[in-house]
C-alpha cells in the first residue's frame, strides 16, 4: 500500500476544500451578526469576491486561510510533496489577492484581511476580541 494519491483521488480531496462558509468565516459572521451588523456575502460584482461586504461602510472583509494565501505564520508550511507546484499555486493566490485589494481600493472600498490564525490555531485570539477589532475598523473612517 502506498501513500501516493492518484490524480483522481487528489481531485476528489481538493474538491472538498471549501472556498466559502469556512469555520473562521462563520465564527466572524456569527459574531458580527450577533452585534447587529448586517452584510452581504461573496458579491460577485466586486474584485476578489469578498467574504463579507458592508455597503453602508463601503468596506469589505476577506477571511483568508493561512495555507491557501501563504500567510507568514506558524500555521503555514509549504508541503514537502510537489513543493514547486505548491509554491507556484500559493504565489499566484497571493498575486491575485494583491490585485483584488488594489482594484477595490481604486473603486473606493476599504478592505480588511482577517487571517485564519487569528481565529484558529495556537496563537488564536478570543472570537469576541477579533469581532471587536473588526467593529472598530468598520466604524473608523
Amino acid at each position: 500500500m502506498t501513500d501516493v494519491l492518484t490524480p483522481v483521488q487528489r481531485r476528489l480531496n481538493m474538491s472538498r476544500i471549501r472556498g466559502k462558509d469556512t469555520e473562521p468565516e462563520m465564527l466572524l459572521r456569527r459574531g458580527l451578526h450577533a452585534r447587529g451588523f448586517r452584510f452581504r456575502l461573496h458579491r460577485r460584482d466586486l474584485p476578489g469576491r469578498p467574504d463579507l461586504v458592508f455597503p453602508h461602510f463601503h468596506a469589505v472583509i476577506f477571511v483568508n486561510g493561512c495555507f491557501w494565501h501563504g500567510h507568514d505564520c506558524p500555521m503555514f508550511k509549504l508541503p514537502a510533496t510537489r513543493p514547486e507546484f505548491w509554491a507556484a499555486k500559493i504565489g499566484s493566490n497571493r498575486t491575485r489577492d494583491a490585485l483584488a485589494l488594489e482594484s477595490l481600493s481604486k473603486e473606493g472600498w476599504r478592505s480588511l484581511v482577517v487571517w485564519e490564525c487569528m481565529l484558529r490555531g495556537p496563537a488564536r485570539l478570543p472570537v469576541d476580541e477579533v469581532v471587536s477589532l473588526v467593529i472598530k475598523w468598520l466604524e473608523c473612517e
